[in-house]
């Protein structure tokens, strides 16, 4: 490690703070971390958290979760400024407009959105949650926001249910084509595909594998193939590496790159745990609402 991150790790122990990075973070940041996961494992590790101070290497969806979901702990968010495109494609009014025109449904809302969205939804969802969520709800009819590529492949996964989608998407995953996936396997032609399901269906249909960032993961170390191609971030590919370093991994394209999750830097880190900025701070009646909906998600 070098000098700066051995001075993080020694004032997070001084200050009884919690370093939570997401696996699209960069190596760096992911060495300092307490814990490198999904959005699943951050929120339910927010949840539980005991430390006074938790620093959400991420970005702002993820760190409002953690200020919800552990209203009376610290939240820092090291790069105030990473955003999450498809958070913004939704706002409360568009949840509202929809449950008006379906009055019998459950609204389902992916974790990658606001605050202020998931108060005005019934229970949160994450890619590695969200068929076993909307198999548990009672209702038969299913609003689910904002990601229509997800939504599309939970619901070939859940066909009796009825689903209503917002038109949400990823520009990160949502700009994979076919031509990537047939480039990829001429290039690689030994190697697993392995596919985050915020992709389009059509190229979800050529995967091996469809699943959660840490379901890839999970599923690229138990494999006994020694080549993959990682339909996600490409973070996830380096992440993969420092654990089966025996193994290959391929990002799908060049271009799977999220410029969000890629702002935060060590220095960041550094000056939120030194001077306590960026902190994220919630209406008592906007966490509330939103808890309830992330809290169920959760205990599900």
């Amino acid at each position: 490690m070098n000098d700066l991150q051995q001075k993080i790790i020694e004032l997070k122990k001084k200050k009884n703070a919690l370093i939570l990075a997401h696996f699209y973070q960069t190596m760096d940041i992911q060495e300092i971390a307490d814990h490198v996961c999904d959005s699943f494992e951050m929120a339910r590790l927010a949840h539980s958290a005991e430390q006074e101070l938790l620093i959400i290497c991420g970005v702002h969806f993820m760190a409002e979760s953690a200020k919800i979901l552990n209203p009376g702990k610290t939240v820092l968010l090291p790069k105030c400024d990473a955003g999450c495109p498809m958070a913004d494609m939704i706002v409360p009014g568009d949840v509202l407009a929809l449950r008006e025109k379906y009055p019998n449904a459950a609204v389902v809302c992916y974790v990658n959105s606001s605050a202020a969205v998931k108060a005005v939804s019934d229970i949160c969802c994450t890619s590695s949650s969200a068929e076993r969520i909307v198999r548990a709800l009672s209702e038969n009819q299913i609003i689910f926001i904002p990601d229509r590529n997800l939504g599309a492949y939970i619901s070939s996964k859940v066909p009796e249910k009825e689903f209503i989608f917002h038109a949400g998407w990823c520009p990160v995953h949502d700009c994979v084509g076919i031509d990537d996936v047939l480039a990829a396997r001429k290039a690689h032609p030994d190697a697993k595909l392995l596919i985050h399901p915020e992709c389009r269906g059509d190229v979800l249909g050529h995967a091996d594998f469809i699943g959660s960032t840490a379901e890839i993961i999970q599923f690229a170390l138990d494999s006994k193939t020694s080549e993959f191609i990682i339909g996600t971030e490409y973070g996830v590919a380096e992440h993969l590496l420092s654990l089966a370093p025996e193994k290959r991994f391929f990002p799908l394209t060049d271009s799977f790159e999220c410029e969000d999750m890629k702002k935060t830097r060590l220095s960041d880190v550094l000056d939120s745990l030194e001077s306590g900025i960026h902190e994220m701070v919630l209406s008592g009646d906007e966490v509330d609402a939103a808890r309830r909906s992330l809290e169920r998600m959760v205990n599900i």
